[in-house]
């Protein structure tokens, strides 16, 4: 009877300890804004971070598709001097690499400085135009730590404020206090890493894309040079 009732009692105090567990389950969204006040411009910084990330992929993705197709037909059309032709296929191709060489096309018969010159510039202003925003991600990457740095002081400065008022130490308010601000510098951390990764990414994005341009106003400025030959 007795090693019945001692085989028991591990049995229960499982039981004890797996209600226990469960019922201390951690609720994330309530843990974060335990963090303070910081957080909340954090979470701000996070979706402007993801707006900006969709956002700069989605235009660069679409800006720098090149339609080799679209390429060969106007070389053919360069070839056979038809320049209205050219321009014309340009002009109805919504793209950077369509722009770019419309400028040169446009300038066909003055000094090859000057067809060049044009492209760069033009070249330039399309690239502009994919880093726009950028600053912003570049911005917040650097932001982000810094607030949730700051969000963390600020609780360590309110907590030996309180035990400078109350006169109370304890162990338990001080990791208490210390695990809260805590979430502001992971928050702000996480965030600026995601930002600091969106930025460099997108702008190997813009890098891959410069490289085909070149390539591409190198074959057109070739090109122009073959009927001469």
């Amino acid at each position: 009877m007795l090693q019945n009732i001692l085989l028991q009692v591990p049995a229960t105090t499982g039981i004890d300890s797996t209600l226990t567990a469960s019922s201390t389950s951690i609720n994330y969204f309530e843990l974060l804004l335990k963090g303070g006040f910081v957080v909340y411009p954090i979470l701000i910084l996070l979706f402007v971070t993801f707006f900006l990330m969709v956002e700069r992929y989605i235009f660069i993705k679409r800006s720098s598709k090149i339609d080799f197709g679209f390429l060969r037909s106007l070389k053919d059309n360069i070839l056979r001097g038809d320049m209205r032709s050219a321009i014309a296929m340009c002009k109805s191709t919504n793209l950077p690499i369509s722009r770019i060489l419309e400028k040169g096309i446009s300038r066909i018969g003055r000094p090859v400085k000057d067809i060049e010159s044009a492209m760069e510039i033009q070249s330039n202003l399309e690239i502009s135009k994919m880093e726009k925003n950028m600053g912003y991600l570049g911005l917040i990457a650097g932001v982000a730590p810094t607030l949730g740095f700051v969000g963390t002081i600020s609780g360590i400065i309110r907590i030996f404020y309180e035990i400078s008022v109350t006169g109370e130490f304890s162990i338990e308010t001080i990791s208490n206090g210390l695990y809260e601000k805590m979430i502001a510098s992971f928050s702000g951390l996480v965030v600026g890493l995601i930002a600091y990764a969106a930025y460099h990414g997108i702008n190997m994005l813009i890098d891959k894309f410069s490289i085909h341009l070149q390539a591409t106003v190198m074959d057109f400025l070739d090109t122009l040079n073959e009927p001469a030959a």
